[in-house]
């Protein structure tokens, strides 16, 4: 189980001076030029104990992937929750800070204002991404990391069209902001598209409920983020993904031990566990009774009807 670190409390965050940084934790200097930087999530989260207090960027931007974990964002006094994979984008002159879930992954790149202005003046649709703070969910980290590894390895040396290949892949990263950007942007029409995604998890429960497969199996199958997949279905079904999967489940464990002659054990297997103890707890965890005292129960009331 994961858990939050603490920080970033409301009564107290914003009431000392909030320092300016060069890099998080450096005395404020000039930015060179040009300046690009790649380092892990947890190089300077982990000896923070995984606490970023507020503070601000002059002249740097931030573009963070999230690629395990999560945690919350307090930015300019405003509060984001985000859960893996996502980014993060956070313009300069911005106060922020995060809470962590401990051992959370990822990448932090930060680039120089003035050169990061210099390529959104190449593309309108770039420049509304750093007019303000954002979490943006993606389907999937790895195309995403993979091609932060490849401009830490830019950077790292020095060959020729270093900086058109660093530019590549900065402006390659923004793309994909703008266009997950687009596709969670909370509009007039995402309840239907939610609806119309709990619907398509639903079908695709009914029809393989029995795989007992995880909730991250399904989100990709939808096309969709984990993240997307829990907030539809909070908002649609009032239930977690994994909750919907473990109902389907009992319902017809239920039917079964009620109207089928099958053992406990068979009709574990039935519904696709393949440990019949494992499922005598999780029935007895999400009904209160283990599967042969809650057959006996049922049997009895049906006898006295």
């Amino acid at each position: 189980m994961v858990k939050l670190a603490y920080g970033l409390d409301d009564s107290t965050a914003m009431t000392a001076p909030v320092p300016t940084f060069y890099l998080y934790g450096e005395p404020q200097r000039g930015v060179a030029e040009g300046f690009v930087h790649v380092e892990s999530l947890d190089d300077r989260s982990r000896p923070s104990e995984w606490t970023i207090q507020p503070h601000v960027h002059r002249d740097l931007n931030h573009i963070i992937l999230v690629a395990e974990g999560g945690g919350s964002m307090r930015a300019d006094g405003d509060s984001v929750a985000f859960d893996a994979p996502c980014l993060l984008l956070i313009p300069a002159g911005i106060i922020h800070g995060f809470s962590w879930y401990m051992d959370s992954r990822g990448w932090v790149t930060t680039i120089a204002d003035s050169y990061l202005h210099h390529m959104l003046e190449r593309d309108p649709d770039l420049q509304p991404l750093f007019r303000a703070s954002r979490a943006i969910a993606l389907s999937q980290s790895d195309k995403v990391e993979g091609r932060i590894g490849q401009l830490a390895q830019e950077l790292a040396w020095s060959a020729p069209g270093q900086r058109a290949a660093v530019e590549a892949h900065l402006l390659w990263l923004m793309v994909q902001a703008l266009r997950h950007a687009a596709l969670s942007d909370d509009s007039a029409t995402t309840g239907g598209r939610q609806a119309r995604l709990v619907a398509r998890l639903r079908e695709r429960i009914e029809q393989r409920f029995r795989h007992r497969e995880p909730v991250a199996i399904h989100a990709r199958a939808l096309g969709v983020s984990e993240t997307a997949l829990r907030h539809a279905c909070a908002r649609v079904a009032g239930l977690s993904p994994a909750a919907m999967l473990d109902e389907r489940a009992l319902l017809e464990a239920r039917r079964l031990l009620l109207y089928s002659n099958l053992s406990v054990a068979e009709v574990a297997y039935a519904i696709g566990f393949e440990d019949p103890a494992y499922f005598s707890r999780f029935f007895t965890r999400h009904s209160g009774q283990s599967p042969r005292d809650w057959r006996a129960a049922k049997g009895r009331a049906i006898s006295a009807s």
